[in-house]
């Protein structure tokens, strides 16, 4: 039986190492036999991410660092030529310090590299690779529940996130005519590098486990998975949305 995503092109950007929700989306991506592109922030990174392409059968991996529109451009002048049907962008970030103080507190620039970053970067690169999804297809977007509700030390990423989701739903509305559908996916807590940078992050993944309703964490791969749906035909008929993933934990409240 064919794959879900057989003859699609996959273009992901975030891949850092094998336990980010990237790498998990990529090998639900290749195992139903999509052709994949990875990007790389910066040269230090390079290796890491030849290795992880190896693993995962990419057939390129290029340069973007998606806080440069020189390098996004560049990056879309390569691909010229490829035809694109789906873009994940799984990229985000704030400064340590950023994290570590009270929201009230962010400096100006902290805000402002967060927003950048982990916001502005969703809107820079689905414009500069809209062109190249000339039959449509998907864009897909990583979020959290801290884009919704106040996260004990998410601080100043919680309101970048809100940022990202809100950017899904006006992208959505831009791109639709041209058959390219923006979602997100709000993934529950997972051990990501990334994850690691939120203070007291195991008691969060403690915390979930012991109140949603599946009584556990969420696992990278129903993210993936999820992610297969909407770059698929058979999520066609979706977008604007964010889908959480996370075990159900965002309809609780209150422990008794």
């Amino acid at each position: 039986m064919p794959g879900l995503l057989e003859g699609k092109t996959a273009l992901i950007l975030g891949i850092a190492n094998r336990w980010s929700i990237a790498y998990a989306i990529g090998q639900a991506f290749r195992r139903e036999g999509a052709e994949l592109i990875l990007t790389y922030q910066a040269e230090r990174l390079l290796k890491t991410v030849q290795e992880l392409g190896s693993e995962l059968g990419a057939s390129r991996i290029l340069q973007c660092d998606v806080s440069d529109d020189a390098q996004i451009a560049g990056l879309v002048e390569k691909l010229q030529g490829s035809a694109l049907h789906t873009v994940v962008h799984s990229i985000a970030f704030a400064g340590k310090d950023e994290l570590s103080k009270p929201f009230v507190e962010t400096s100006r620039g902290g805000f402002g590299v967060a927003l950048d970053v982990s916001a502005y970067s969703l809107v820079a690169v689905a414009r500069a690779a809209a062109p190249l999804m000339t039959a449509g297809g998907s864009v897909l977007t990583l979020s959290y529940l801290g884009a919704q509700r106040v996260v004990q030390n998410y601080n100043v990423m919680g309101v970048a996130k809100a940022a990202l989701e809100s950017s899904v739903r006006y992208l959505a509305a831009d791109l639709g005519p041209s058959q390219i559908r923006v979602n997100a996916i709000s993934a529950g807590p997972i051990k990501t590098a990334s994850a690691r940078g939120v203070k007291d992050f195991s008691k969060v993944l403690e915390g979930v486990a012991a109140l949603a309703p599946l009584r556990r964490d969420t696992d990278p791969a129903e993210v993936a998975d999820t992610a297969v749906f909407l770059a698929s035909d058979l999520g066609r008929g979706v977008t604007g949305n964010v889908i959480y993933v996370d075990a159900g934990f965002q309809i609780m409240g209150l422990s008794a």
